[in-house]
């Protein structure tokens, strides 16, 4: 049974136009699902559909067999949905243990044993605990991001663009992290521009185009596909 699974999703953000058309993606408990394709594809779209943020006029959404299609984003998270966006992910003022707390608003029970695992695989942030969020590099801070989604102890964690920006050693090092927390059984969505390295690390791969589903296979058969590589991965 799929973690999470948005089935042809059709539909765009208030009254304007549909930005997805038909588009279906998912991911299994365990597994790195990578949505790629070009500017304007509606790979980000994708998975803010998923995560309740536009509402879809066709299609469904569903989490474990469950149909979650009417759920706000809020609800979503504590179905076990965790969602990382591109920008303004963390909280610049607050310290990194600060954010991290803040990431298990919804908990009530102790979160010292789930801080520590995020202290272990993001060493620097116990390092920086105590230092102010805004004052991190580019890549500490989508670390910081990624521990504070993963203190709600999600099954599925979706991250949008999380390499945006950052050197290509971060790049290698954040995804090396990412294939740790799926090994977890942590199911993981993820939005990337740097396609050849997404989906390197990806079980899964869907490449958009126009809002809709152009190509869906395994991240090795779409890396070896000669169509893809020449449209899409620069030859």
């Amino acid at each position: 049974m799929s973690a999470l699974r948005g089935e042809n999703m059709t539909g765009g953000y208030g009254t304007g136009a549909d930005i997805l058309h038909d588009c279906s993606i998912g991911v299994d408990s365990g597994e790195i699902a990578v949505i790629v394709g070009p500017n304007g594809a509606g790979k980000s779209t994708a998975m803010k559909a998923v995560f309740g943020m536009l509402s879809l006029r066709e299609g469904k959404v569903t989490m474990n067999g469950k149909d979650i299609t009417k759920m706000t984003p809020q609800a979503r998270v504590r179905e076990g949905m965790a969602f990382v966006p591109q920008t303004q992910n963390v909280f610049t003022s607050m310290s990194v243990e600060e954010n991290l707390e803040m990431g298990a608003f919804i908990r009530d029970d102790d979160i010292t044993e789930t801080m520590e695992q995020v202290y272990r695989l993001f060493p620097i942030l116990k390092e920086k605990r105590r230092q102010p969020a805004g004052e991190l590099s580019g890549g500490q801070r989508q670390q910081v991001a990624v521990g504070r989604a993963l203190m709600t102890r999600p099954q599925v964690l979706m991250l949008d663009e999380p390499t945006a920006g950052v050197s290509p050693i971060v790049m290698d090092e954040l995804f090396d992290r990412i294939i740790e927390i799926a090994r977890t059984g942590i199911a993981i969505l993820m939005v990337e521009q740097n396609a050849k390295q997404a989906l390197n690390i990806a079980d899964k791969g869907y490449v958009l185009v126009q809002g809709r589903n152009r190509y869906t296979d395994t991240g090795e058969a779409l890396l070896a596909d000669p169509e893809v590589r020449r449209a899409f991965l620069g030859g």
